[in-house]
């Protein structure tokens, strides 16, 4: 079997780009190109090989799907067991917060979407994620599913507070490129992650100009709090989309990419970050067997050769196995109004991400979708503040009292790298020496029990 890669979905090129060399994102020529528009819609391994190449422990993909492989088995065993019998018990909702970020402009305006926008892309997920019917999420193809995935916008925030699931931060900067969104957007606005799905809608520029969007795949295991790659990722975890295709014109109007003003983007994003891969395996195989359709570990997604960027008509890119290219597949590249389906295989995958995979097998647990007074996530941990933050020589940590003392805390900085750890709490490490750090933004974490807790700090 070929060697498959990750993903990193993006968006509109524009045709001067044509004329010149490929398109560069990650520090990697982009693959795919549609020769007609223009449009990439996805360049599948940037950024994954950028992960990997940052950090060489990062779970490789023979590995990842090695350990997945069981897993699916088992859970299509499950889907077929309790075919026709299950009910609402068996979806799973996940929290999300979507940052909003913008450089001033009034809401409503440009980037700085409506409360209604917003709301209208979470009303497409879960149309598509649960094939809904009567909607455009619907189909009548015998291997299409519901997923039983729903979301919800959080209404609680990370410090236990009200919140609507919108997030507005105004970070001043007008566009954003590859290097700040990794290391300031990201990190900078996070909630945590095993809590809560981070969708970020910005307006990419540089070296991002006219990208759609793109997801961090899941990994497969984890130790001690600690990711196998590293810990770098937990704090760029998520999926990030340009504005311009965010949310859907049959609710809200405004500015949207052409052919692509349907949420469509989102729902593909997030079956990127819940384990799925493009229906043709990002490769021109059409090798097919019983377990796998052209490397997308989805048999019942026919085998094909390559990306699709519309279904004007009907495709058969391997002719030697069975089956038309699947171009209504929410994980091919075809305009938004033509995406409707994903399959039983790809519910499977779906389904084995959130109850094995680090981060993603706690979202379905996560209380923060109910209201403040109902909600006991946060009672350990709420009572913690940083002061004075910005903070010069000395930032102290205050517990409302002694029974919120956390058990440890961890220090990482903006790349996510670990430069603190302290386990027995005392007045003196309750102070922290910040003088010989550098100018810049830092995150603690802090654990009690079985909780944990991210806050941010800037030292000057």
């Amino acid at each position: 079997m070929k060697k498959i890669t990750h993903f990193l979905c993006l968006g509109l090129i524009s045709f001067s780009a044509l004329a010149q060399d490929a398109p560069h994102v990650f520090g990697r020529k982009v693959q795919s190109v549609n020769p007609t528009t223009g449009i990439i819609r996805c360049a599948s391994s940037e950024y994954e090989s950028y992960l990997q190449e940052k950090n060489p422990k990062r779970t490789t993909t023979e590995k990842f799907e090695e350990w997945l492989a069981p897993k699916v088995a088992a859970t299509k065993s499950d889907l077929l067991a309790r075919k026709g019998t299950a009910g609402t018990n068996a979806v799973i909702t996940i929290p999300v917060v979507v940052h909003v970020i913008h450089s001033g402009q009034s809401v409503g305006s440009g980037r700085n979407i409506s409360d209604a926008r917003v709301n209208s892309q979470i009303t497409v997920l879960n149309q598509d994620f649960r094939r809904m019917l009567d909607t455009p999420g619907y189909n009548t193809n015998p291997v299409g599913a519901d997923v039983e995935v729903e979301f919800c916008l959080a209404k609680v925030n990370p410090n236990g507070n009200p919140t609507n699931g919108i997030d507005r931060v105004n970070l001043g900067t007008t566009t954003w490129g590859e290097a700040n969104v990794e290391s300031i957007l990201k990190p900078q606005t996070i909630w945590d992650p095993t809590r809560y799905l981070n969708i970020w809608v910005c307006q990419f520029g540089g070296d991002l100009n006219g990208v759609l969007g793109y997801a961090q795949f899941p990994l497969d295991s984890g130790l001690g709090g600690l990711w196998p790659d590293g810990t770098e990722t937990e704090f760029t975890d998520g999926v990030i989309i340009d504005w311009r295709a965010f949310g859907s014109s049959d609710y809200v109007s405004g500015s949207y990419f052409s052919g692509i003003d349907k949420g469509r983007t989102t729902t593909h994003e997030i079956g990127h970050f819940l384990g799925l891969r493009h229906i043709w395996g990002d490769n021109s195989s059409c090798d097919m067997d019983a377990i796998d359709s052209s490397n997308d570990f989805c048999p019942d997604t026919p085998a094909a050769r390559a990306a699709h960027y519309d279904c004007a008509q009907e495709y058969d890119t391997c002719t030697a196995v069975p089956g038309k290219d699947m171009t209504e597949n929410y994980m091919d590249y075809s305009n938004d109004t033509c995406m409707n389906i994903f399959t039983l295989n790809q519910k499977a995958r779906i389904k084995t991400v959130l109850q094995n995979s680090p981060r993603r097998n706690t979202l379905g647990t996560s209380t923060v979708c109910q209201p403040p007074l109902s909600n006991p996530s946060f009672e350990l941990l709420q009572g913690i503040k940083l002061y004075p933050n910005p903070a010069n020589d000395i930032l102290n940590i205050a517990v409302s009292d002694s029974s919120k003392t956390p058990d440890s805390y961890t220090i990482y900085n903006s790349l996510g790298q670990a430069i603190k750890h302290a386990t027995t709490f005392n007045e003196e490490n309750l102070k922290i020496d910040t003088s010989n750090y550098a100018t810049g933004i830092y995150m603690i974490r802090f654990t009690k029990g079985n909780e944990t807790k991210t806050l941010q700090f800037v030292k000057n």
